[in-house]
C-alpha cells in the first residue's frame, strides 16, 4: 500500500511506515494533482501539513483512501467530519509539537521585551559606527518576572507555555471553553516537581488584566476574529500579543490600527491569514515581529510526529 506524505515526513516516521511495509511517497503533488495521483497509484493514507487541503472532493473522489493524517494540531485544512462519515480515519498529533510551540511563543515574548528582532537587524549594519546611539535606543525593554500573562486557549500548548511563563515568574490566568487545570506541575531536570496555581478567567477578565496575551486556539467555525477592534479596546495600554495559533484568529486590520497607534505596544506573529502570501504591512512594521509559521517545526517535534503518525497510518492499515 501507497502512504503520500504530501507536505513531507521525518525520516524516523518514513523509516517506520516502511517497516511497517508500505511504500512511501514524500514528493509533493501539487494541490490540483492529488485526485488524479491519488487515484492513479492507489493511495491508501495521505499524511498533510498546513499546505495541503483534504476536503470534500478529494474524499468523495479518491476511493482507495482510507486515512488521512495531519502532523501537528490544528485540521482546519481537512474536512474531518465529512471524512469520518464517510468511514474514514482522520487523525491528528496535538502532543508531538507542544512544546516545540510554547517555546516559539516564549522566545516572541523575549524578543518584543527586549527588541532583539529589531537590534538584530540594525547592529550588523550599523553597530560598528553607531554602537552608544543603538545602545540608548535600545535600553528600554521589560522583563517577564512580575508580568501577567493570559493564556486564550488552555490546551497542551497553552499549559507547556504556561510552565515556561511561570519559570520565569510570570502571573499565568487563562481561558479555555472547557474547565482549565487550575494546578500546574513544573518537572524539573532532576526530577523534582512543584505545583502552581493558575487562575481561570473569563475572556474579559484575561483581556484587562495581562501584560501578555497569547492565543492557543483553533480557527472559529464562523470564521471570525477572537481579537478585534471591540476586545483590543478592553484591553492594557501597551499590551504585547502573541499569535502562534492560527491565522484569522485575530483581526489583522486591528491588530495593525492598534500598534501603530501604541494601544498594543509590541506583537509577534507566527501564522496569517493569507498564508502563504502574508501582508506586506504586517511583514515590514518593526512593532511586529514574525516567523514564517515555525511553531512546530523543530526537529524533535517532527521526529514525533512522525513515529506517531506511520503507528496510527499502521493501525488503520492493519485492521
Amino acid at each position: 500500500m501507497i502512504v503520500l506524505a504530501n507536505d513531507g515526513i521525518s525520516p524516523s516516521g518514513e523509516n517506520k511506515l516502511k517497516e511497517y511495509g508500505y511504500t512511501v511517497v514524500t514528493e509533493t503533488v501539487p494541490q490540483e494533482d492529488l485526485i488524479k495521483y491519488i487515484n492513479d497509484n492507489k493511495v491508501a493514507a495521505i499524511l498533510v501539513r498546513s499546505a495541503t487541503t483534504v476536503r470534500k472532493n478529494i474524499i468523495d473522489s479518491c476511493p482507495s483512501l482510507k486515512f488521512i493524517g495531519r502532523g501537528g494540531v490544528g485540521m482546519d485544512n481537512i474536512d474531518v467530519e465529512y471524512a469520518r462519515s464517510k468511514g474514514l480515519t482522520v487523525n491528528n498529533t496535538p502532543a508531538a509539537s507542544s512544546q516545540s510551540v510554547a517555546e516559539l511563543v516564549l522566545a516572541q515574548m523575549l524578543s518584543i521585551s527586549r527588541f532583539t528582532h529589531l537590534a538584530n537587524k540594525e547592529m550588523p549594519e550599523n553597530g560598528d559606527s553607531d554602537f552608544k546611539s543603538l545602545k540608548k535606543k535600545y535600553a528600554k525593554g521589560v522583563e517577564l518576572r512580575g508580568k501577567t500573562l493570559g493564556i486564550i486557549g488552555f490546551g497542551r500548548i497553552g499549559q507547556s507555555l504556561a510552565k515556561y511563563a511561570l519559570g520565569c515568574g510570570m502571573k499565568v490566568i487563562a481561558v479555555d471553553r472547557n474547565p482549565i487545570p487550575t494546578i500546574i506541575e513544573l518537572e524539573f531536570f532532576n526530577g523534582q516537581k512543584i505545583n502552581l496555581e493558575i487562575e481561570d478567567k473569563t475572556l474579559d477578565e484575561v483581556y484587562e488584566q495581562s501584560d501578555y496575551i497569547s492565543l492557543h486556539i483553533p480557527k472559529q467555525e464562523n470564521g471570525s476574529a477572537v481579537i478585534s477592534e471591540k476586545e483590543i479596546l478592553k484591553m492594557k495600554d501597551g499590551v504585547r500579543i502573541i499569535n502562534a495559533a492560527r491565522g484569522g484568529v485575530i483581526d489583522e486590520d486591528a491588530i495593525l490600527a492598534a500598534v501603530n497607534s501604541g494601544k498594543i505596544s509590541f506583537c509577534a506573529l507566527d501564522v496569517f491569514e493569507n498564508e502563504p502570501n502574508p501582508r506586506k504591512d504586517l511583514l515590514v512594521n518593526t512593532n511586529i515581529t514574525t516567523t514564517p509559521h515555525i511553531g512546530a517545526a523543530t526537529l524533535e517535534a517532527q521526529e514525533r510526529i512522525g513515529i506517531e503518525l506511520a503507528d496510527k497510518v499502521f493501525e488503520c492499515l492493519s485492521k
